[in-house]
């Protein structure tokens, strides 16, 4: 149970920060950024995928792992750390076109990726410490 309660506190505060920069994209603001480089990125190629701004995705992300913390079972638990290790993998291919290709960080993206790093850990971890899952 603590697992499941860890792993919903980090899928609201990381669903939380694709939120926001789902509402930039579509607002079509600036996010609030202190590094500078935020608008670079959310306006570069890498912030949409097949016209998906990839916030979007991160956000439908979270909100599934979050909704797996409701339920028990190892194939939740399991669903859980794919959906998480796919985010942490996307994370790092967006990092990549940060430094890269875009020459630029924003400090929410890095936030993100810090976020989905720790959800996905906490999932593995519910995975092979709690084999029912709960």
């Amino acid at each position: 149970m603590k697992a499941r309660r860890a792993i919903a506190a980090f899928a609201i505060l990381g669903a939380a920060i694709a939120a926001y920069l789902t509402y930039v994209h579509y607002a079509h603001t600036s996010p609030i950024c202190t590094t500078g480089g935020c608008e670079k990125v959310q306006k570069s190629k890498y912030a949409e995928l097949a016209g998906v701004p990839v916030a979007l995705l991160g956000l439908l992300a979270y909100l599934t792992v979050l909704a797996t913390t409701l339920l028990r079972g190892v194939t939740v638990a399991f669903a859980a750390v794919l959906v998480a290790l796919v985010g942490v993998a996307f994370s790092g291919y967006l990092l990549w076109a940060q430094l890269g290709p875009i020459g630029a960080l924003c400090q929410w993206c890095l936030g993100n990726d810090i976020v989905i790093t720790i959800v996905a850990v906490l999932c593995v971890g519910r995975m092979l410490t709690e084999p029912d899952g709960t």
